[in-house]
Protein backbone atom coordinates (compact mmCIF):
# COMPACT_ATOMS: atom_id res chain seq x y z
CA UNK A 1 0.00 0.00 0.00
CA UNK A 2 1.20 3.59 -1.17
CA UNK A 3 1.95 5.49 2.48
CA UNK A 4 1.19 9.07 2.49
CA UNK A 5 3.76 11.50 2.40
CA UNK A 6 4.46 12.84 6.00
CA UNK A 7 2.81 16.33 6.62
CA UNK A 8 5.94 18.88 6.93
CA UNK A 9 5.80 20.62 10.26
CA UNK A 10 4.13 24.26 10.77
CA UNK A 11 6.71 26.88 9.49
CA UNK A 12 4.82 29.73 11.72
CA UNK A 13 4.85 29.28 15.32
CA UNK A 14 1.62 29.50 17.61
CA UNK A 15 0.23 32.46 18.57
CA UNK A 16 -1.96 33.36 21.77
CA UNK A 17 -1.30 29.70 22.34
CA UNK A 18 -3.15 28.78 19.37
CA UNK A 19 -1.60 26.46 16.22
CA UNK A 20 -1.36 27.87 12.99
CA UNK A 21 -4.33 26.71 10.38
CA UNK A 22 -3.02 24.33 7.63
CA UNK A 23 -4.92 23.97 4.31
CA UNK A 24 -3.74 21.19 2.50
CA UNK A 25 -4.21 21.87 -1.32
CA UNK A 26 -5.78 19.31 -3.84
CA UNK A 27 -3.46 17.15 -5.42
CA UNK A 28 -5.52 17.33 -9.06
CA UNK A 29 -6.18 20.65 -9.71
CA UNK A 30 -7.53 19.97 -12.83
CA UNK A 31 -6.17 23.39 -14.31
CA UNK A 32 -8.32 25.60 -12.17
CA UNK A 33 -5.79 27.19 -10.31
CA UNK A 34 -2.74 28.88 -12.15
CA UNK A 35 -0.94 30.47 -8.73
CA UNK A 36 -1.32 29.42 -5.13
CA UNK A 37 -2.67 32.58 -5.05
CA UNK A 38 -5.97 32.15 -7.12
CA UNK A 39 -6.46 28.66 -5.16
CA UNK A 40 -6.60 30.42 -2.00
CA UNK A 41 -8.62 33.31 -3.30
CA UNK A 42 -11.04 30.94 -4.57
CA UNK A 43 -10.54 28.83 -1.55
CA UNK A 44 -11.57 31.90 1.02
CA UNK A 45 -13.22 34.26 -0.61
CA UNK A 46 -16.69 33.55 0.57
CA UNK A 47 -15.70 33.46 3.97
CA UNK A 48 -13.77 36.58 4.32
CA UNK A 49 -13.95 37.88 1.28
CA UNK A 50 -10.92 38.05 -1.85
CA UNK A 51 -10.09 41.70 -1.32
CA UNK A 52 -9.56 40.28 2.53
CA UNK A 53 -7.34 37.20 1.10
CA UNK A 54 -5.32 39.39 -1.34
CA UNK A 55 -4.69 41.92 1.65
CA UNK A 56 -3.39 38.92 3.82
CA UNK A 57 -1.24 37.76 0.79
CA UNK A 58 0.56 41.73 0.47
CA UNK A 59 1.54 41.47 4.26
CA UNK A 60 3.14 37.92 4.54
CA UNK A 61 0.24 36.10 6.45
CA UNK A 62 0.28 32.91 4.34
CA UNK A 63 3.32 30.97 4.56
CA UNK A 64 4.20 27.21 2.42
CA UNK A 65 7.31 25.08 3.22
CA UNK A 66 9.19 27.25 1.49
CA UNK A 67 8.67 30.21 2.88
CA UNK A 68 6.33 33.28 3.02
CA UNK A 69 4.30 33.41 -0.50
CA UNK A 70 3.45 36.41 -2.34
CA UNK A 71 0.60 34.65 -4.32
CA UNK A 72 2.01 34.45 -7.63
CA UNK A 73 4.21 31.33 -7.19
CA UNK A 74 3.00 27.96 -9.48
CA UNK A 75 0.16 26.35 -8.07
CA UNK A 76 2.17 23.25 -5.73
CA UNK A 77 -0.67 20.66 -6.19
CA UNK A 78 -0.32 18.56 -3.44
CA UNK A 79 1.16 21.26 -1.03
CA UNK A 80 0.46 22.65 2.59
CA UNK A 81 -0.16 26.35 3.31
CA UNK A 82 -0.18 28.11 6.80
CA UNK A 83 -1.76 31.02 8.14
CA UNK A 84 -3.26 32.58 11.13
CA UNK A 85 -6.93 33.59 11.71
CA UNK A 86 -7.84 37.02 12.73
CA UNK A 87 -9.56 36.47 15.87
CA UNK A 88 -12.83 38.33 17.36
CA UNK A 89 -12.47 39.81 20.29
CA UNK A 90 -13.16 37.42 23.17
CA UNK A 91 -14.00 38.82 27.03
CA UNK A 92 -11.86 37.87 29.65
CA UNK A 93 -12.83 35.03 31.95
CA UNK A 94 -11.34 37.11 35.02
CA UNK A 95 -10.09 33.88 36.63
CA UNK A 96 -6.82 32.04 37.11
CA UNK A 97 -6.04 28.23 35.92
CA UNK A 98 -4.18 26.56 39.01
CA UNK A 99 -1.75 23.95 38.50
CA UNK A 100 -2.32 21.17 40.70
CA UNK A 101 0.32 19.23 39.26
CA UNK A 102 3.26 19.05 36.75
CA UNK A 103 5.46 16.57 35.24
CA UNK A 104 7.56 15.46 32.47
CA UNK A 105 3.60 13.73 30.95
CA UNK A 106 1.16 15.53 31.90
CA UNK A 107 -0.24 18.65 33.54
CA UNK A 108 -3.23 18.76 36.12
CA UNK A 109 -4.88 21.67 35.91
CA UNK A 110 -7.74 23.35 37.95
CA UNK A 111 -9.76 25.16 35.28
CA UNK A 112 -12.32 27.79 36.60
CA UNK A 113 -15.79 27.97 35.61
CA UNK A 114 -16.89 30.27 32.46
CA UNK A 115 -12.91 29.03 30.58
CA UNK A 116 -13.61 26.52 27.81
CA UNK A 117 -10.91 23.61 28.17
CA UNK A 118 -10.23 23.56 24.40
CA UNK A 119 -10.54 26.49 21.56
CA UNK A 120 -14.03 25.91 19.98
CA UNK A 121 -16.65 28.04 18.56
CA UNK A 122 -16.58 31.51 20.20
CA UNK A 123 -13.73 30.83 22.60
CA UNK A 124 -10.81 30.35 21.32
CA UNK A 125 -7.73 31.86 23.12
CA UNK A 126 -10.26 32.92 26.28
CA UNK A 127 -9.67 28.55 26.69
CA UNK A 128 -7.10 26.57 29.36
CA UNK A 129 -5.56 25.35 26.70
CA UNK A 130 -4.25 28.33 25.06
CA UNK A 131 -3.30 29.61 28.59
CA UNK A 132 -1.48 26.72 30.09
CA UNK A 133 0.70 26.14 27.02
CA UNK A 134 1.68 30.45 26.33
CA UNK A 135 1.85 30.63 30.55
CA UNK A 136 3.97 27.27 30.84
CA UNK A 137 5.66 27.26 28.05
CA UNK A 138 4.08 23.97 26.66
CA UNK A 139 3.59 24.33 22.96
CA UNK A 140 2.91 20.79 21.91
CA UNK A 141 0.30 20.56 25.18
CA UNK A 142 -2.77 19.00 24.44
CA UNK A 143 -6.14 17.67 26.59
CA UNK A 144 -6.77 13.87 27.50
CA UNK A 145 -10.50 14.68 27.95
CA UNK A 146 -12.62 18.15 28.14
CA UNK A 147 -14.57 19.58 31.04
CA UNK A 148 -17.84 21.59 30.41
CA UNK A 149 -17.21 25.17 30.08
CA UNK A 150 -19.27 26.21 32.97
CA UNK A 151 -18.05 23.34 35.26
CA UNK A 152 -15.00 23.80 37.32
CA UNK A 153 -12.26 21.40 38.70
CA UNK A 154 -9.70 19.27 37.65
CA UNK A 155 -8.73 18.96 33.79
CA UNK A 156 -6.00 16.59 32.29
CA UNK A 157 -3.75 17.95 30.13
CA UNK A 158 -0.95 15.40 28.33
CA UNK A 159 2.60 17.29 27.69
CA UNK A 160 3.95 14.66 24.92
CA UNK A 161 2.16 14.51 21.64
CA UNK A 162 3.46 10.21 21.61
CA UNK A 163 1.80 10.17 25.04
CA UNK A 164 -1.54 11.06 24.40
CA UNK A 165 -3.46 8.37 23.10
CA UNK A 166 -2.29 6.23 26.33
CA UNK A 167 -3.99 9.06 28.91
CA UNK A 168 -7.22 9.76 26.04
CA UNK A 169 -7.29 6.07 26.37
CA UNK A 170 -7.88 6.16 30.15
CA UNK A 171 -10.71 8.43 29.61
CA UNK A 172 -12.43 6.63 26.77
CA UNK A 173 -11.87 3.15 28.69
CA UNK A 174 -14.10 4.47 31.60
CA UNK A 175 -10.79 3.53 33.64
CA UNK A 176 -10.35 7.18 35.31
CA UNK A 177 -12.67 7.67 38.74
CA UNK A 178 -14.47 11.05 38.39
CA UNK A 179 -15.69 12.74 41.46
CA UNK A 180 -18.22 15.95 41.13
CA UNK A 181 -19.38 18.34 44.00
CA UNK A 182 -22.67 20.23 43.75
CA UNK A 183 -24.49 22.63 45.06
CA UNK A 184 -28.50 22.53 44.92
CA UNK A 185 -31.94 22.57 46.44
CA UNK A 186 -32.27 20.25 49.02
CA UNK A 187 -35.17 18.24 48.57
CA UNK A 188 -36.59 15.33 51.98
CA UNK A 189 -38.68 13.73 49.11
CA UNK A 190 -35.90 12.52 46.75
CA UNK A 191 -34.24 9.45 48.24
CA UNK A 192 -30.44 9.41 48.31
CA UNK A 193 -28.31 7.71 47.41
CA UNK A 194 -29.36 6.72 44.03
CA UNK A 195 -27.71 5.51 41.09
CA UNK A 196 -29.67 7.07 37.99
CA UNK A 197 -29.42 5.33 34.65
CA UNK A 198 -31.02 7.25 31.20
CA UNK A 199 -30.55 7.50 27.79
CA UNK A 200 -29.13 11.11 26.89
CA UNK A 201 -29.15 12.76 23.30
CA UNK A 202 -26.88 15.66 22.59
CA UNK A 203 -28.14 16.87 19.07
CA UNK A 204 -26.07 19.55 17.06
CA UNK A 205 -27.25 23.13 17.53
CA UNK A 206 -28.93 22.00 20.07
CA UNK A 207 -27.74 24.13 23.59
CA UNK A 208 -29.01 21.20 26.04
CA UNK A 209 -29.25 17.56 26.01
CA UNK A 210 -32.15 15.78 26.62
CA UNK A 211 -33.25 12.76 28.04
CA UNK A 212 -35.11 10.03 25.59
CA UNK A 213 -37.12 6.54 25.74
CA UNK A 214 -34.34 3.92 25.03
CA UNK A 215 -31.34 1.88 26.27
CA UNK A 216 -29.37 3.63 28.55
CA UNK A 217 -26.15 4.96 27.82
CA UNK A 218 -25.28 7.19 30.84
CA UNK A 219 -24.86 6.71 35.01
CA UNK A 220 -24.21 8.75 37.55
CA UNK A 221 -24.87 8.37 41.34
CA UNK A 222 -25.82 10.77 43.56
CA UNK A 223 -25.66 11.40 47.31
CA UNK A 224 -26.29 14.20 49.84
CA UNK A 225 -22.89 14.90 51.69
CA UNK A 226 -24.54 17.27 53.74
CA UNK A 227 -27.66 19.53 54.28
CA UNK A 228 -27.79 23.82 55.70
CA UNK A 229 -31.31 25.07 55.56
CA UNK A 230 -32.70 24.35 52.23
CA UNK A 231 -29.50 23.59 49.94
CA UNK A 232 -27.86 20.41 49.65
CA UNK A 233 -24.50 19.72 49.06
CA UNK A 234 -24.10 16.62 46.67
CA UNK A 235 -21.10 13.63 45.70
CA UNK A 236 -21.65 12.97 42.16
CA UNK A 237 -19.81 9.49 40.65
CA UNK A 238 -20.34 9.85 36.83
CA UNK A 239 -19.50 6.31 35.49
CA UNK A 240 -20.23 7.15 32.03
CA UNK A 241 -19.49 10.92 30.57
CA UNK A 242 -21.98 12.37 27.96
CA UNK A 243 -22.63 15.67 27.77
CA UNK A 244 -24.64 17.68 30.13
CA UNK A 245 -24.69 14.25 31.96
CA UNK A 246 -24.57 15.44 35.68
CA UNK A 247 -26.81 18.23 35.15
CA UNK A 248 -29.31 16.33 33.17
CA UNK A 249 -29.13 13.69 35.78
CA UNK A 250 -29.83 15.96 38.52
CA UNK A 251 -32.60 17.68 36.95
CA UNK A 252 -34.32 14.32 36.98
CA UNK A 253 -34.46 14.20 40.17
CA UNK A 254 -35.70 17.72 40.79
CA UNK A 255 -32.64 18.70 42.00
CA UNK A 256 -31.37 21.40 39.56
CA UNK A 257 -28.01 22.01 40.23
CA UNK A 258 -28.11 26.26 41.02
CA UNK A 259 -27.17 29.05 37.95
CA UNK A 260 -26.95 26.33 35.73
CA UNK A 261 -28.38 28.47 32.49
CA UNK A 262 -29.66 25.02 30.92
CA UNK A 263 -31.59 23.18 33.00
CA UNK A 264 -34.32 23.05 34.15
CA UNK A 265 -34.84 25.40 30.99
CA UNK A 266 -32.87 26.78 28.83
CA UNK A 267 -32.90 31.01 28.96
CA UNK A 268 -34.84 32.21 26.35
CA UNK A 269 -31.76 33.62 24.54
CA UNK A 270 -27.73 33.40 25.33
CA UNK A 271 -26.96 36.26 28.04
CA UNK A 272 -23.53 37.32 28.70
CA UNK A 273 -21.93 35.12 31.43
CA UNK A 274 -22.46 36.65 35.25
CA UNK A 275 -19.19 35.95 36.36
CA UNK A 276 -20.72 36.75 40.08
CA UNK A 277 -22.83 33.08 39.62
CA UNK A 278 -21.34 30.40 38.54
CA UNK A 279 -22.82 27.18 37.77
CA UNK A 280 -22.15 25.53 41.31
CA UNK A 281 -20.58 22.15 39.25
CA UNK A 282 -17.20 20.96 40.48
CA UNK A 283 -14.80 18.61 39.44
CA UNK A 284 -13.19 17.16 42.40
CA UNK A 285 -10.97 14.63 42.16
CA UNK A 286 -9.33 12.35 39.16
CA UNK A 287 -8.06 8.88 40.22
CA UNK A 288 -6.12 6.84 37.55
CA UNK A 289 -3.49 4.49 37.06
CA UNK A 290 -0.83 5.79 34.67
CA UNK A 291 -0.62 4.31 31.41
CA UNK A 292 3.21 4.78 31.51
CA UNK A 293 4.29 3.93 34.51
CA UNK A 294 1.73 1.96 36.54
CA UNK A 295 1.60 4.33 39.51
CA UNK A 296 -1.65 5.46 41.04
CA UNK A 297 -2.41 8.60 40.60
CA UNK A 298 -5.14 10.55 42.34
CA UNK A 299 -5.93 14.32 42.35
CA UNK A 300 -8.00 16.85 44.28
CA UNK A 301 -9.33 19.91 43.18
CA UNK A 302 -8.25 23.20 45.06
CA UNK A 303 -11.44 25.53 43.69
CA UNK A 304 -14.57 25.50 46.07
CA UNK A 305 -18.39 26.26 45.33
CA UNK A 306 -19.02 29.74 45.93
CA UNK A 307 -22.17 29.47 47.71
CA UNK A 308 -21.78 26.43 50.04
CA UNK A 309 -18.94 28.65 51.58
CA UNK A 310 -20.41 31.63 51.31
CA UNK A 311 -23.70 29.52 53.25
CA UNK A 312 -20.97 28.33 56.38
CA UNK A 313 -19.59 32.04 56.59
CA UNK A 314 -23.41 33.26 57.61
Amino acid sequence: MRRRPAIPPAPLPQRDGIDPVRVRLPADPGGVWGTVGDHLVDRFAGAVGAGRVAEMLRAGRFVGAGGVLSGGEPYPAGGYVWFHRDFAPEVAVPFGVGVVHRDERIVVADKPHFLATTPRGRHITETALARLRRDLKLPALQPAHRLDRLTAGLALFVVRPEDRGAYQGLFAGRRVCKEYEAVAAYDAGVALPVTVRSRIVKERGVMAAREEAGEANAESRIELVERRGGLGRYRLLPATGRTHQLRVHMNSLGLPILNDPLFPAVRAEPAPDDFRAPLQLLARRLEFTDPVDGRVRRFESGLRLAVWDAGAAE
